[in-house]
């Protein structure tokens, strides 16, 4: 007999656009989304956790969390995402002992993955902020959360991670190519149930969304209406390619993160320019639909890629995003010289006219993939990811509070496990076979 489960999926992404909940029911292969939830961002909330990000580069562990900013703004962060859970439940009148657990996610500020270190050298590490123990004290359920670590400490990427997610919505949705439009893009490519390969692509609404705060009151670009009354500035779309170059042109599978963009530079240089804010913001749409297929062109020979497209997130409810992305796979639009022929060569490779359509699953799809990664960790099951599965490796993900009535000043989960630093902190490293939660106990 299955277990079921029913799970609260959180997500605070990097776009920092709101806190989103989604409340799951989880029952052999059926998923059932119960209710869900959304809080924008405050201007004041963004503000501080850019700075926050700006202040951990390059630091570790200990340095981060001997900031005193570092604790106001995480505490405020965890009981921000625990007033939402506590108003989702009380707006659909869910009874909280009916909850299983909370799949917590965190809030990235920095990720330097195993793919990109072994170009460039360095330590690899990822940055999540979050304390599931202080989470689970404030809500009273139990926790799931730090799923990133185990996977980098044991060599892999870590990112994305919602391949095996939707290999389970392929189940009822069918095979596809499964493309998520957030901060930064990503896919998954689903054949005969299984993802058999996925990568971040480049940025969705990185560019969009920063600039569009920046600029106006606005959080966002609602419906395309600032980028419908520009046009894209095609000498712009190089000069982003070009900044990103070293990232977009790395081989698949692959990682990314806000950093490897170059967004400040991008910005300095339309200001520069006098790019009017519209043609500004229509470039930026087009290039995240343009990066979106370009990184199809860098799939492996060996991979067909299918013609069915399943979207998710909410870069593509921009409809000049998603615009440029239909012209593009039907071989229009405009296509930098350089890729021209891989272009062409990707298009032509359709055995039928690409089918483009959004996922019932698609609204709240990043904040359930945590409660689904909660689920397995609660039956110790391995995450398994492309990957991962290349090699046998079996990764449990995630570590676990439980509530408890021991208030702390500071929580010492706040910081995930594999931030910079992490290779000094343990005595070794998590092998590339591994069962639990990495090195450190469940809770605090």
């Amino acid at each position: 007999m299955m277990t079921k489960y029913r799970i609260i999926g959180n997500m605070t992404g990097n776009s920092m656009d709101a806190i989103d909940l989604v409340l799951t029911d989880f029952d052999g292969s059926r998923m059932t989304d119960i209710c869900n939830h959304t809080k924008p961002y405050s201007k004041d909330m963004q503000t501080k956790v850019e700075d926050l990000r700006r202040r951990v580069q390059e630091k570790n562990c200990a340095e981060i969390t001997s900031d005193p900013f570092f604790w106001k703004v995480h505490d405020e962060y965890i009981r921000q995402v625990a007033a939402c859970i506590e108003a989702m439940c009380q707006d659909n009148q869910i009874d909280k002992s009916t909850i299983t657990a909370i799949g917590f996610h965190g809030k990235t500020l920095d990720h330097n993955p195993p793919s990109k270190a072994r170009r460039d050298g360095s330590e690899p590490y990822t940055l999540q902020i979050g304390s599931g123990q202080m989470l689970a004290d404030l809500t009273g359920i139990p926790v799931v959360y730090d799923f990133r670590s185990d996977l980098l400490m044991a060599g892999f990427d870590g990112a994305p991670l919602a391949p095996l997610h939707n290999a389970h919505i392929a189940m009822i949705e069918g095979d596809g190519c499964y493309y998520n439009g957030g901060n930064t893009s990503n896919f998954s490519i689903v054949i005969d149930g299984k993802a058999i390969i996925a990568a971040d692509a480049g940025p969705c609404n990185e560019y969009i969304d920063a600039y569009i705060r920046r600029h106006t009151t606005e959080l966002y670009d609602r419906d395309g209406r600032i980028g419908r009354c520009g046009r894209p500035d095609m000498s712009l779309l190089q000069y982003m390619f070009d900044c990103g170059r070293h990232y977009y042109e790395a081989p698949l599978p692959k990682s990314g993160d806000p950093a490897y963009y170059h967004t400040e530079q991008i910005f300095a240089e339309i200001a520069a320019r006098n790019i009017k804010l519209e043609d500004a913001v229509r470039s930026f749409e087009y290039f995240a639909a343009y990066i979106a297929v370009y990184a199809l062109t860098n799939l492996p020979n060996d991979i067909s890629l299918p013609s069915s497209f399943i979207l998710f997130g909410g870069g593509w409810k921009n409809p000049l995003v998603k615009e440029a992305l239909t012209d593009l796979l039907a071989g229009n639009g405009y296509v930098l010289p350089e890729h021209q022929a891989a272009f062409h060569q990707l298009t032509a490779s359709f055995k039928s006219a690409p089918q483009i359509r959004f996922s019932a699953f698609g609204d709240y799809m990043e904040a359930r993939l945590f409660a689904d990664m909660a689920r397995y960790r609660l039956e110790n099951k391995p995450w398994q990811l492309p990957e991962t599965t290349a090699v046998g490796a079996d990764i449990v993900c995630g570590r676990i509070a439980y509530p408890s009535a021991v208030s702390l000043v500071q929580y010492a989960d706040a910081v995930n496990r594999a931030a910079k630093g992490w290779q000094s902190s343990f005595s070794q490293a998590t092998p590339k076979k591994s069962v639990g939660s990495g090195n450190l106990p469940d809770g605090h």
